[in-house]
């Protein structure tokens, strides 16, 4: 089963990447998760991982003794022709719950398979409501029918063919007594037709841009009934992706969103469903792309759009930057102009925006070459200015420099070793950085064999803050994290090329220039964090960035590891930084279980 399974997915990602895409993807990931494999093929696999961390009966029924807060809970649950065996054990995973507070809502959405209207009409628990409706409506119509039977506090989600964890409702329960949400969910893995469960998909909190790009949010839900009943349900002409319309309409009427960091729900790997075969619903790609962009016209108008990409549904939510809006790119120096000189050419071969000044912070160069590089290009380009900055290195500094020289609506800040590759990235970039909610953007960066040298920064990877997925292939493959080519939210980006609005700097502030070498691009990510923005990583703008040629290596001061204690405070924790995930390592840039 497992090869046929490989073979189905095989298929898959060679209708949607080709061939030779898919070559490199499997050896990628061979190569690159090695100790992923090894770990799934020792005594402690997935399977094992689950069991050590299996709920405790009696402690849970303690737990629940001390609820302040008992709501019911309505399962919702759609049926239409499915085989019985898996619609009975999706319905054994709700009795076994050990929480008892729960009824299962099912509609029948005008089933023709003898079988399961006779397993149906069988059950007799006062627990389980039944509905058999006339005739097939779709599953937006029958989930809509099942919420209408219910009478719970919170409205929670299951397909008929998946199941749920005896924990689950407990811990729905226990987050609702903890943080009054209105919008609860949990991380999610898969399961077979032999019911060995993999891939799990370990999930950051709260991150409205990923749920922009993918579905992440997907399994377990629940949601409070009186949202869902002021939203309307769910909405037909969304079949395929009906629950990520819903969920991203509930995300405009609540901030009271919990994330779970536990897996409680098991996705069905069968040809019937898209855990199993991406294709067993071909309306869904499209109705996914039309729920994010009926999503970006309500809260953003004409100044955002959705377009597909080349993997399957993700999508590329981008936001307009207009022509009028001046850039003003720092580039802090020293010597070294061929990096340099292909850093600037770049910006003008490749970008399509207009308008642009380029402040290059000259930090003591001494050669020659250098200063006859800087007259020549400054009279070569009239919107790039040379600033002397005679002092020693200090990053921060320079860029506030910087800053105090420039006249741009947004900043970027860029290191002299990268390389412009995405013509459009300054827009693509901008964009983000000028909305509201957002603080500080920074695209995909590669290093020049096309590996991954930044895709965004989890604070805490490998004791201090690292780079996610550094030297990895830039391929999309989602377990047992969020794939490095999909658009999320990040505590922090790197400040090898990091945008920030003016507006955004006023707001915050500078630089902290008590730290002298690193540190305090992450500062700064963790400063606009704690403000109640948003930072963002854009997938889809690219990069190259020669890391660590351009200056001698210097050793790390104490002071700025005695700066990143201070400001980097909980999130070097397992579980710190909110956009990663608790079960998931920091002593390797590749994700992978603790």
């Amino acid at each position: 089963m497992k090869t046929i399974s490989l073979l189905k997915k095989g298929i898959v990602s060679i209708r949607s990447q080709g061939v030779m895409n898919t070559v490199h993807k499997a050896a990628w990931y061979l190569k690159q998760n090695r100790d992923i494999i090894s770990f799934y093929n020792e005594a402690t696999d997935y399977e094992r991982w689950l069991e050590l961390r299996s709920p405790h009966r009696k402690t849970i029924q303690q737990e629940i003794e001390k609820f302040r807060k008992r709501p019911k809970i309505s399962i919702i649950m759609p049926v239409y022709n499915i085989e019985t065996k898996w619609l009975s054990a999706a319905i054994h995973s709700v009795r076994d719950q050990l929480y008892s507070n729960w009824e299962l809502c099912i509609s029948d959405d005008g089933s023709s398979n003898s079988e399961t209207l006779h397993f149906l009409k069988k059950i007799r628990d006062p627990r389980i409501k039944i509905q058999f409706l006339k005739k097939n409506d779709g599953i937006s119509s029958a989930s809509n029918s099942a919420i209408k039977m219910a009478e719970g506090e919170f409205v929670a989600f299951l397909d008929h063919d998946d199941e749920i964890t005896e924990d689950a409702l407990f811990e729905i329960v226990k987050a609702i007594n903890a943080e009054d949400p209105d919008f609860i969910y949990s991380d999610e893995d898969k399961i077979d037709c032999n019911g060995k469960r993999r891939n799990p998909f370990f999930k950051p909190d709260w991150s409205p841009d990923l749920l922009r790009s993918q579905n992440y949010i997907c399994h377990f839900v629940a949601i409070r009934k009186s949202i869902l009943d002021k939203i309307g349900g769910f909405r037909k002409g969304f079949e395929g992706a009906q629950d990520y319309d819903l969920f991203l309409r509930v995300s405009e009427e609540t901030n009271q969103i919990c994330h779970i960091p536990k897996v409680l729900y098991s996705w069905r790997e069968i040809e019937t469903s898209t855990a199993g075969n991406p294709f067993s619903k071909p309306k869904a790609q499209k109705s996914g792309l039309l729920a994010v962009g009926d999503h970006l016209k309500r809260l953003y108008g004409k100044n955002a759009q959705v377009k597909e990409c080349e993997h399957p549904f993700v999508y590329d939510a981008y936001f307009s930057f207009p022509d009028d809006s001046l850039v003003s790119i720092i580039i802090p120096t020293k010597d070294n102009i061929p990096y340099l000189d292909a850093c600037v050419e770049s910006i003008f071969q490749k970008s399509s925006h207009p308008k642009f000044e380029i402040i290059i912070l000259n930090n003591r160069s001494q050669e020659a070459d250098s200063k006859s590089w800087f007259i020549r290009i400054a009279k070569k380009y009239g919107n790039i200015s040379i600033i002397e900055a005679d002092y020693p290195f200090c990053w921060s500094r320079l860029n506030n420099h910087g800053i105090h020289e420039a006249s741009g609506d947004v900043f970027i800040f860029l290191n002299n070793d990268t390389r412009v590759i995405s013509s459009d990235w300054i827009e693509r970039l901008g964009g983000h950085a000028l909305r509201d909610d957002v603080g500080i953007v920074g695209p995909l960066l590669l290093y020049e064999d096309g590996a991954i040298q930044h895709a965004g920064v989890v604070v805490g990877l490998g004791g201090w803050a690292d780079h996610v997925y550094k030297g990895n292939k830039p391929i999309h493959f989602g377990s047992p994290y969020v794939s490095p080519m999909v658009k999320r939210n990040v505590l922090a980006v790197t400040g090898s090329c990091m945008v920030i609005s003016r507006k955004t700097l006023e707001k915050i502030g500078e630089f902290d220039e008590s730290f002298l070498i690193c540190g305090s691009d992450v500062e700064i990510c963790i400063r606009a964090h704690e403000a109640g923005l948003l930072n963002v990583y854009d997938s889809f703008v690219r990069l190259y960035h020669y890391e660590s040629k351009t200056r001698v290596a210097h050793d790390i001061p104490k002071c700025d590891f005695q700066m990143s204690i201070r400001y980097y405070k909980h999130y070097r924790e397992i579980g710190g930084d909110p956009f990663y995930n608790k079960n998931l390592s920091l002593k390797d840039t590749i994700p992978n279980l603790i």
